[in-house]
């Protein structure tokens, strides 16, 4: 008879799909199938006797209520998690998804080799990493953690700077070989630069130019600072990168580095109603971690020394 109670497993699944807006999504992150997942939630519904989502060809959007819904599902999450935590260890509670989204650099040069060790000693945790030249919402739950160049400007956010790094202006060891020698920023404003195209510059944190070479219009521009370093290293001029990917690149030399640099920051965020979850803090003490360790790298300080 509707109304007469629910499983509460079932908030498991109401919980997958109001965080992904989709039902395969959601299946993925609980290991299921969209056809379980969907019979999950219309039986949470009818049980309830209220309707949750409100259904399209996009996916799933929580209706007025099934927002409401959300905030109460969460608190009962992490309450059944510390209470496994207390039962079984803190290892043995390392379960559960965590969508974790980071800068394209910062993803693809530091944390990537970092990852995999960190998910084999965690197997009970699914990890999904996202880099991506925009970072994703987390007040739209598109990710549960997120590094971002800036803080959040407003929201139930647990924020933490967890580095500061160096960007210099490179160019390939080829290139400076066959022209003449920059001796000054004047000289360097005559060389091409890659770097990001004008109107995509998603954070003001990627505005390089304005702060190092002000005036200086990139005539080879790119969403992806993959591609702008593949453009320094085949020697199409100069591109602003940060030093600890630069590094890897012997070809790649530095330009006046005492004179050309900038800094910038890399911010650690959650949603306050996640911050305390196991999952959520494990992870977030793995990058904070490491971070820290690689402090020198991320400042440049083998070249630019504080």
């Amino acid at each position: 008879m509707p109304g007469s109670g629910f499983d509460w497993d079932d908030l498991r699944y109401f919980l997958a799909v109001a965080q992904t807006g989709q039902l395969s999504s959601a299946a993925r992150r609980l290991r299921s199938n969209h056809v379980t997942v969907s019979r999950r939630i219309d039986r949470l519904e009818h049980s309830l006797s209220l309707r949750l989502f409100e259904r399209s060809p996009r996916g799933y959007t929580l209706t007025g209520v099934g927002e409401r819904l959300v905030a109460h599902a969460q608190a009962m999450e992490q309450t059944a998690d510390g209470l496994h935590e207390i039962i079984s260890g803190e290892a043995a509670a390392l379960r559960g998804v965590i969508r974790l989204s980071t800068p394209e650099g910062f993803g693809s040069f530091f944390l990537s080799s970092r990852l995999p060790d960190f998910a084999s000693r965690n197997p009970g945790l699914l990890i999904e990493f996202m880099t991506l030249q925009q970072i994703l919402s987390l007040s739209r739950r598109e990710a549960d953690i997120s590094v971002a160049l800036h803080p959040p400007a407003a929201g139930p956010y647990q924020v933490e700077k967890i580095a500061g790094y160096r960007l210099l202006v490179y160019a390939s060891r080829s290139y400076l070989d066959s022209h003449p020698p920059i001796r000054s920023r004047a000289e360097a404003m005559e060389h091409p630069l890659a770097g990001y195209i004008d109107d995509m510059i998603f954070a003001p944190g990627l505005d390089y130019l304005r702060d190092i070479l002000p005036g200086k219009r990139a005539g080879y521009q790119s969403s992806s600072i993959i591609a702008q370093l593949a453009a320094g290293l085949a020697g199409y001029g100069m591109t602003i990168l940060p030093y600890f990917i630069a590094r890897a690149y012997p070809q790649l030399v530095p330009v006046l580095p005492q004179e050309l640099h900038i800094e910038r920051e890399y911010w650690l965020s959650c949603r306050e109603d996640l911050a305390d979850a196991p999952r959520i803090r494990v992870v977030r003490d793995f990058i904070r971690r490491e971070a820290a360790a690689f402090e020198d790298m991320f400042m440049a300080r083998p070249i630019l020394p504080d």
